[in-house]
């Protein structure tokens, strides 16, 4: 791994398991750290968590390797090494210990208490390694033990009753695991902050984040509206609720599905424009965003019927020489495919064909990694350890102290 990405020097133990922690691992291994995920002996559970496709004898699907790496748990687990530890037992708690004094980071998904149970807890392990800083995810936070799944918090937060086609529909969950992935996103907000801090005061922290605040944090808009105004919003399918044409999908007379991202009302008369329509853009009714929002379904009753006439093709060709915001609906092999998403794809490695970036952004201080390592197999998850340390002139001029090999 490159010296010049910006985490080069740091340590990560992850026992944490599934998604969300595991997203975070893999953030810190793709800019540079050196991440050591430690399993029980039945390894983390996702790595069971197969589609048709990687089960069925007749399938055309890339082979994903090892038996034990399902595609599920290539998404999270790039560039790492594993161990398998039984922290049920004094041995794997000492081994743990071991690993644990020489680690800047640890990631945990443990329901509260029973870190305790396992000595894996913040306030075990910090005794020992005072700069240690400590992710801990939970469900619904440190004081309720109720354990936390993804399509749960989906529909407790409110998510999935707003996912739903429309008034009176069936409640949907989305098809990613999405609060997870926005736990992830807070987790790392807060280890960063903690790192941020310990250059201060040269001390770690616990850091703690539950998939319900992270759920309830990111409804955003529709929570300012019923904060502000006291109304529940209501689902509108793939629609926006204060603006229109925004979200809804269109087919156009060559079968190409569209959706259209309107925001202002120069954008609605530019579309006016390129569907030749231009009185649209003067009628009352439709002129401004908000006379479009109070007369939505005969806008958008009129709008199906226009774009069907029309090449898909066509039209979102002179949409974007209009600068109007439009974008074709694509499969999920479609969007990868796209010359704009290969700096997201990671080189083939352990029998896996590609692999999925979670790091989306860049600097030019740094180059984003080139190669992972491909997410280890249980069956060469060994008794592994985090390489050899610094040497004390490194580790000075890294800023981090200088630790004994282990």
């Amino acid at each position: 791994m490159s010296s010049q990405l910006p985490f080069a020097h740091l340590r990560v133990l992850e026992l944490a398991s599934v998604l969300a922690g595991p997203q975070v691992g893999q953030f810190f291994a793709e800019l540079g750290a050196e991440v050591l995920k430690v399993e029980s002996p039945a390894g983390d559970v996702t790595r069971t968590w197969k589609t048709s496709a990687e089960t069925s004898a007749t399938t055309d699907a890339p082979a994903t390797g090892d038996a034990s790496v399902s595609a599920y748990f290539a998404a999270s687990n790039w560039g790492k090494q594993s161990t398998v530890l039984d922290l049920t037992t004094p041995a794997g708690q000492a081994r743990l210990h071991q690993l644990a004094a020489h680690a800047d980071i640890i990631l945990t998904s443990y329901k509260p208490g029973d870190a305790e149970k396992l000595r894996a807890d913040y306030a075990t392990l910090s005794a020992e390694n005072p700069r240690l800083i400590y992710g801990h995810l939970t469900g619904y936070g440190p004081d309720n033990a109720r354990a936390g799944y993804d399509a749960v918090l989906q529909a407790e937060a409110g998510f999935m009753y707003l996912n739903a086609a429309g008034p009176g529909q069936p409640p949907q969950k989305m098809p990613v695991a999405m609060v997870d992935l926005l736990a992830a996103h807070q987790l790392k907000e807060g280890l960063l902050t903690a790192l941020f801090q310990r250059e201060r005061t040269g001390r770690g922290t616990l850091v703690q984040v539950s998939l319900l605040e992270s759920a309830l944090s990111a409804l955003a808009n529709q929570a300012a509206t019923y904060l502000v105004t006291g109304h529940d919003p209501q689902p509108l399918g793939s629609g926006h609720p204060s603006i229109v044409p925004y979200g809804t999908v269109y087919q156009a007379a060559d079968g190409q599905r569209l959706v259209l991202a309107v925001g202002t009302d120069g954008q609605f008369r530019q579309l006016c424009f390129a569907l030749a329509r231009s009185a649209w853009s003067i009628d009352a009714d439709y002129q401004t965003n908000s006379a479009r929002v109070a007369h939505r379904a005969e806008l958008e009753q009129l709008l199906t019927q226009r774009i069907a006439e029309v090449s898909g093709t066509k039209l979102l060709a002179e949409l974007e020489r209009r600068a109007v915001p439009a974008g074709a609906v694509r499969s999920v092999g479609e969007a990868l495919a796209q010359p704009s998403a290969q700096p997201m794809l990671l080189p083939g490695a352990g029998g896996l064909r590609l692999g999925l970036r979670t790091v989306a952004f860049r600097s030019p201080q740094w180059p984003a990694a080139a190669a992972l390592s491909a997410p280890p197999t249980l069956t060469t998850a060994g008794d592994a350890g985090f390489s050899e340390p610094l040497s004390a002139d490194d580790a000075t001029t890294a800023g981090l102290p200088c630790v004994p090999p282990l």
